[in-house]
């Protein structure tokens, strides 16, 4: 083909191309022909006109036929090559490196096909992906209609993200941008025009709730949503806001004008009974308050409010009387509303752990003879002489007694007494462990031999609970008041003494104070104890005290620690003769050795659970009401030893009505039975009975 009398031959396919001057510049147009062309042939001819290299897919097969009446230039000329490859059901992806993949419609969206925006949006049949943000309208909704516009067939794809309220548009850019003009148009927020009615009368919660109840009805009402006007009321100012539909205000606007009228005088008194709050505690605010709205009028207002104002508590009732101007009546009642409500309950559970254990070991030995000896008292080891005084007592004595008798001859009379024990008991109490002696009166020597070894292990595990509102402060114990000498006082001739004795209470103390902050925190305000008494001295009596006071924050149900004590003793105890003790094995005769070792570990955990309703309470109760029925239960089926026959009390299932005893039922059946014995007596009977009754009236 020849144009401008410049031709140059494409292809045998009749394809040309005219090449115009114009100044100094050059410019390109292309005019093309394809009839019963195979499509790949047409897709080569393209890409060598464009300087493009194209890979195209082997699926791609077929043969066009179009004509081009007009001069293309290069932006026009690819365009006209994207239009024929969409109406054959093809597609174009530019890859990066200006390479272009030809392939099919409904596989492109799944290639890397450009994302682009409002600033680049693509033309014509380019395929493109597009993230457009809706406002107004829920995607949920919108994406369903959009499908239905969109070729979904062909490589269109529409897909909601719901958390940032999106859309995710992919298909040919014409057809995607013309998508987005109808998000646009469709993507518009309700009128957003409010009105404001500032209410002189009325209260603006009551008003709400009048013109709620009229406007909703049951609730089946078949005008649409964004057609019912919406309410707020706004107590900080006294007022009214609408909004929606223009006619709808006006309508509610109108309604409420006419029921915004002044109250008779007689009429500005009301008893509001409270649900929740203390009605003297609330009273007692309700007055600090009134002060300070009447403290704001001025002149004649001022004397008129404070004259007509009365705040009264009726204690039976829990119920409040107050006598006050319109005004000052509807922002009393506001205070009112915010003070009485339902408090939450918070259940604080103590959990004290202790885990402790000890090991010990003694050894000794004591000897003793003519030339010398060891001894030792160091706590351990009972000293040897005291257990040879011992002995020496527990032995019998013989007595001689020698004299002259009456006539001049000599006599020896012999006594013989049992020992004492006493002092060798005394001394062996004081043994612990083995004790091997060994005497040889002969040569006058004694040795001993005391061990023991010790081993403690206690667990102890303590969970006080309890339950209080939200800013009211718990105590919880559970012990045993002691009497502690606090001081003593006697005469000259100690004839009035006296002591003065305070009782102290020991045991497992639980003080708290919860205050629930937004959400589901908890602060604590605690003051845990556990004492008990540990012994006595020569003064008075020795209490051991664990003791916790803290103030925390914590979740709801989240166990936290409040403190603890990890304590480890190692003592080691060595009496020994200096140099022969340390002689090895041979110094053993010659020391006493003592070794002891103590782990303690002791932590305070607390936990916290909010109980906002009686759902929370019922189920909360009922696990603690199994547990202990639970364990009565087990002592029941293990009877009571030597009493086979008697029952162990247990607690009735949680809720169940409480049953009469068979000794109560027998006899109520017993009653039962004479009164019906009593009215089926002949009718004359009952008659005469009647009548002798009436005469003796």
């Amino acid at each position: 083909m020849n144009l401008n009398n410049v031709g140059k031959k494409l292809t045998s396919l009749s394809a040309g191309i005219l090449l115009g001057l114009s100044g100094m510049a050059m410019a390109v147009e292309y005019s093309a022909s394809f009839k019963g062309t195979d499509i790949n042939e047409f897709i080569n001819v393209v890409g060598k006109n464009l300087n493009k290299t194209v890979i195209i897919d082997p699926s791609v097969r077929g043969k066009i036929n179009v004509r081009s009446y007009d001069l293309l230039n290069e932006e026009q000329y690819y365009q006209f090559f994207l239009n024929v490859l969409d109406v054959y059901g093809y597609a174009v992806v530019k890859m990066d490196n200006g390479v272009l993949k030809v392939i099919k419609s409904k596989a492109a969206k799944t290639s890397s096909i450009p994302v682009v925006d409002d600033h680049n949006p693509g033309k014509g049949d380019e395929m493109v992906t597009r993230v457009v943000p809706v406002h107004n309208v829920s995607v949920r909704e919108l994406s369903p209609l959009l499908r239905q516009l969109n070729d979904n067939a062909g490589g269109g794809n529409v897909v909601h993200y719901e958390p940032s309220n999106v859309l995710m548009l992919t298909g040919r850019a014409a057809v995607v941008n013309r998508l987005v003009e109808i998000v646009r148009l469709v993507d518009k927020a309700g009128d957003q025009e409010v009105d404001i009615i500032h209410l002189k009368y009325a209260s603006a919660n009551e008003m709400v709730r009048i013109i709620d109840s009229l406007t909703k009805g049951n609730g089946k009402s078949k005008i649409p949503s964004i057609l019912q006007p919406k309410i707020v009321a706004d107590d900080r100012t006294n007022a009214v806001v609408i909004s929606g539909d223009p006619k709808a205000r006006q309508r509610v606007a109108s309604l409420i004008q006419k029921l915004d009228s002044e109250l008779e005088t007689t009429g500005n008194t009301r008893v509001i009974y409270l649900k929740y709050a203390n009605a003297k505690e609330v009273a007692d605010v309700l007055k600090g308050v009134s002060n300070a709205i009447t403290s704001t009028k001025s002149g004649s207002s001022k004397s008129k409010s404070k004259s007509a104002l009365g705040i009264e508590a009726h204690e039976d009732t829990n119920a409040l009387v107050i006598t006050a101007q319109p005004d000052v009546m509807r922002t009393l009642q506001q205070v009112i509303n915010q003070l009485d409500i339902r408090r939450a309950q918070v259940l604080v559970e103590a959990i004290i752990v202790e885990i402790s254990e000890g090991d010990g070991i003694n050894f000794g030995i004591q000897w003793i003879s003519k030339a010398g000896g060891t001894q030792y008292n160091n706590g351990t080891q009972v000293p040897m002489t005291t257990i040879g005084a011992g002995i020496y007592d527990a032995q019998d004595k013989t007595t001689t007694t020698t004299g002259v008798d009456s006539n001049g001859k000599p006599y020896t009379t012999t006594s013989k007494t049992s020992g004492d024990i006493s002092t060798l008991a005394a001394a062996l109490s004081g043994v612990n462990g083995l004790a091997l002696g060994v005497m040889n009166s002969a040569s006058s020597f004694g040795a001993i031999i005391q061990a023991a070894a010790t081993d403690s292990n206690s667990n102890i595990l303590a969970t006080p609970s309890i339950m209080t509102l939200d800013n009211q402060e718990a105590s919880f114990i559970v012990g045993e008041e002691v009497p502690v000498i606090t001081g003593s006082s006697a005469s000259s001739g100690n004839d009035n003494p006296f002591q003065t004795i305070e009782r102290r209470e020991v045991g497992i103390k639980l003080k708290v104070t919860p205050q629930i902050n937004e959400g589901d925190a908890v602060q604590l305000t605690i003051e845990q104890e556990v004492s008990h008494v540990l012994g006595s001295t020569s003064v008075d009596i020795i209490f051991a005290t664990r003791q916790v006071k803290t103030t925390i924050l914590a979740e709801s149900g989240q166990i936290v620690v409040i403190g603890g004590l990890l304590d480890e003793q190692v003592i080691e105890s060595v009496s020994k003769v200096p140099w022969l003790g340390d002689i090895p094995w041979i110094g053993n005769l010659f020391k006493s050795t003592s070794s002891s070792t103590k782990k303690r570990n002791l932590m305070i955990f607390i936990k916290a659970t909010i109980i906002r309703d009686n759902a929370s309470i019922r189920g909360l109760s009922n696990r603690k009401y199994s547990l202990m029925r639970a364990h009565q239960l087990l002592q029941q089926e293990d009877g009571v030893a030597l009493m086979p026959y008697t029952d162990v009390p247990v607690l009735p299932k949680f809720n169940q009505e409480r049953v009469i005893s068979p000794e109560l039922r027998k006899y109520l059946e017993q009653q039962d039975n004479k009164t019906v014995q009593f009215d089926a007596r002949p009718e004359s009977e009952v008659t005469d009975t009647q009548s002798q009754q009436h005469e003796a009236e």
